[in-house]
């Protein structure tokens, strides 16, 4: 398998500059390799099902990671209250 042969978005390709396109092309290649991993199961082909779960595997850390919210600024994030506070060294 191809990063994507036919369907889905591959690597090589630009993202969307939108937010909600990039989205809809992450979860729209989620499912193609949803759809392919089931389909190299039932043939049994292993080699390209390993490739097609590292490739789930990438683009759901692309799912996650453009699914957090844009306007977080890490010096106004609080930590969970039961976590010390850090101490200035």
């Amino acid at each position: 398998m191809s990063v994507l042969s036919h369907a889905g978005r591959g690597r090589s390709r630009p993202m969307p500059a939108s937010t909600a396109s990039r989205l809809d092309d992450i979860q729209a290649t989620l499912s193609t390799l949803r759809g392919e991993q089931t389909r190299f199961e039932r043939l049994g082909f292993e080699n390209p099902m390993f490739r097609c779960h590292a490739e789930l595997r990438y683009w759901s850390f692309l799912e996650a990671l453009h699914s957090l919210p844009a306007d977080r600024d890490p010096d106004t994030l609080k930590g969970d209250p039961s976590w010390p506070a850090p101490t200035a060294r």
